[in-house]
């Protein structure tokens, strides 16, 4: 039984570490990413309805700093458009009639600063719900050992193992975010 619940709590903090890197590829770094866009909502007017950008076309990186979008219904064009200048990414799209371009301005000092803030406070939120699991299985523990189901001596082992886990799951989530934040302060 001890072990289900290790295994669960492994899973909780390898979901936070997996929803850091994932918000993480949205921050936009010196580079053009087509996950800087993944979180664009599209208004289509001729559908009637809000969709996310990736289900409208297709979101390419042809060089460095150009982000280039094929959507698969022409008629879309300016409601893409429309939707990544209002996303306040700072970027400013373009179109042919064919493609819509968007050019990746340089980051100026201030914003990569403004970034790397923004990047430690997701690595923050994703070590306090690392912690949020470690107290919701100490205290599952410590339950199972006032139930009587596991000893003091075990409790004692359990609690250790979940301190290591914890420790190990901080520690990949530092390295994510320094990693973030060199790409992020790379001129």
């Amino acid at each position: 039984m001890v072990d289900e619940y290790m295994s669960a709590m492994n899973d909780d903090m390898a979901k936070a570490l997996s929803s850091l890197q994932n918000q993480l590829s949205t921050v936009r770094t010196g580079r053009a990413s087509p996950a800087l866009l993944d979180n664009v909502q599209v208004n289509v007017s001729s559908y009637g309805a809000v969709m996310p950008l990736k289900q409208l076309a297709t979101v390419s990186a042809p060089d460095a700093r150009l982000l280039q979008i094929a959507p698969w219904d022409k008629s879309v064009i300016a409601d893409i458009e429309k939707a990544i200048a209002t996303a306040n990414l700072g970027l400013n799209p373009n179109s042919d009639g064919n493609v819509v371009r968007v050019p990746i301005p340089p980051l100026t000092t201030e914003r990569r600063q403004d970034m790397v803030r923004q990047v430690r406070r997701m690595g923050e939120d994703a070590k306090i719900s690392i912690r949020h699991a470690r107290r919701e299985y100490n205290d599952l523990f410590k339950e199972l050992e006032g139930d009587k189901e596991i000893s003091e001596d075990e409790l004692k082992r359990v609690l250790k193992q979940v301190q290591e886990g914890t420790d190990a799951s901080v520690k990949q989530v530092d390295g994510v975010v320094g990693a973030k934040e060199a790409e992020i302060l790379e001129v």
